[in-house]
């Protein structure tokens, strides 16, 4: 059974799947189900929701070291593999299933333009598990983060779309083990 933590101070949080914003306050009961991607999915009172790992010390907890913010980078130019990208999209998960949007099918593609002063734009296209998730901005927008933390990364566009559906099929094989699907 998971362990039931009491906030110490009250907690910004986005409820699952709506993605609205909601303050728990402190004092609140939670129970943690997923610590995945710097990011917390608890369960209280108030139902599902997701704390952002900046958010840690709510929960009597350190911050995750994929949620600690460095300094302000200046960009640079600088040699950009579509690996590294692909490998900060796998630190991206859906508050809901522990698994990251890669593995679950959710990037249709990712690509990478250089500019001329040599830093680098790249372009996502990806789904949802579901048309109404409401957390889907917050996803785009963790995605977006992520792959801007890659050197030589100027900007990056993260779109949702939805054409082809997602379906389970789209999940990969580690996907389907880690779920159980397999």
């Amino acid at each position: 059974m998971a362990e039931q933590i009491v906030l110490n101070r009250d907690v910004e949080a986005r409820v699952i799947p709506e993605g609205n914003l909601l303050t728990i306050p402190s004092g609140t009961s939670v129970t943690i189900t997923q610590q995945l991607g710097g990011t917390f999915t608890v369960v209280s009172q108030f139902g599902m929701s997701r704390i952002a790992g900046a958010d840690a010390d709510a929960l009597g907890l350190d911050i995750p070291d994929e949620a600690q913010e460095g300094p302000e980078k200046e960009v640079e130019a600088a040699a950009l593999e579509e690996d590294a990208i692909w490998e900060q999209l796998k630190t991206v998960y859906d508050p809901e299933i522990p698994v990251n949007i890669v593995d679950l099918g959710l990037v249709y593609s990712c690509d990478s333009t250089e500019q001329e002063n040599g830093t680098h734009t790249v372009e996502v296209k990806m789904t949802l598990t579901a048309p109404g998730c409401g957390m889907g901005p917050v996803i785009a927008d963790d995605a977006r983060s992520k792959i801007m933390s890659l050197a030589g990364v100027a900007d990056a566009n993260v779109d949702i779309v939805w054409d082809p559906p997602w379906n389970q099929d789209m999940i990969t094989e580690e996907g389907k083990m880690i779920l159980g699907l397999v």
